[in-house]
């Protein structure tokens, strides 16, 4: 692989996401009672970046678009791989001959061994920062890319689930200053915080997070905890099975969809993860009192 230097942050950068370039600062008139005053106020930056891939044999190489996504820039070559290795078009690191980025474009060089399925290229996603994978309509879409976690482990003490969404927050940085990034993190079962990712949109936060751990060739991911700040959708569920995850916990509500899946692939699946509280939804012989 060849990422860019901005792609290879320092090593807590790396492990816990940076700040830059994500967060703007525009000129806005407060309100209070019948009284307005001028502020600055912090934003959560939100650009499009194209993601394509190049693969084919030396000789007949071809360059497609595969996804254009709305997403605060930074780590974009994890979001990228995460999106692809997701979307099982990458099956491991090795897959990725080359990364290079711009601002608004990240092209995923593959080897030309490396066999992409062109059906699944045409469908030609646009996503934004809200929606996802918005082209799959059905679980036994999912059901055919992947095996999901093994069965029945890890086993995690309950206690370590309400430290989690505190753990998280400590660690947004741009989350405190803007109030308008999702964030998601990976821990271990001790409860360890590993990583975390902040985005405009839910699956671009999970997309970079998974997308790094793809690159370290640290998947399936066995043993990790995927916490998220927000809801518990279908499609980053889905991103969840695909890596392997056995346990996926969100700070927010679950969807019926996002249940009915996670119960399918028996992930451990957790909503309202909060104030020394949650519920569970599947997956319940994981968590042990």
């Amino acid at each position: 692989m060849n990422p860019s230097a901005a792609d290879n942050p320092p090593e807590t950068e790396a492990r816990f996401g940076s700040a830059l370039s994500t967060t703007t600062r525009v000129g806005v008139v407060r309100v209070s009672g019948e009284h307005k005053t001028d502020h600055l106020d912090d934003l959560a930056v939100e650009e499009p970046v194209e993601i394509q891939i190049t693969y084919g044999s030396r000789a007949e190489r071809q360059r497609r678009t595969v996804a254009i996504t709305m997403r605060t820039p930074g780590h974009d070559a994890e979001l990228a791989v995460g999106f692809l290795a997701t979307e099982t078009i990458l099956q491991r690191a090795t897959d990725i001959q080359a990364i290079t980025t711009g601002r608004s474009r990240v092209t995923v060089e593959l080897r030309p061994t490396v066999t992409v399925n062109l059906a699944r290229l045409e469908r030609h996603f646009y996503t934004t920062s809200s929606c996802g994978i918005c082209g799959k309509s059905s679980l036994e879409a999912v059901e055919t890319a992947c095996e999901g976690p093994r069965p029945g482990q890890p086993l995690v003490a309950i206690t370590r689930f309400h430290q989690l969404n505190q753990q998280l927050r400590a660690a947004q940085p741009a989350f405190s200053a803007t109030g308008g990034l999702h964030a998601a993190a990976l821990f271990d079962t001790a409860g360890q915080l590993l990583s975390v990712r902040e985005d405009v949109g839910r699956h671009n936060a999970v997309d970079k997070l998974l997308g790094a751990e793809f690159q370290a060739d640290r998947w399936p991911l066995a043993e990790r905890i995927l916490f998220v700040s927000g809801r518990a959708s279908f499609e980053l569920v889905q991103k969840a099975a695909i890596a392997g995850v056995p346990i996926f916990a969100a700070v927010g509500a679950p969807s019926s969809l996002a249940v009915q899946l996670a119960r399918n692939f028996r992930m451990t699946l957790l909503g309202f993860v909060r104030d020394g509280r949650f519920n569970i939804y599947s997956g319940a012989e994981r968590v042990r009192a």
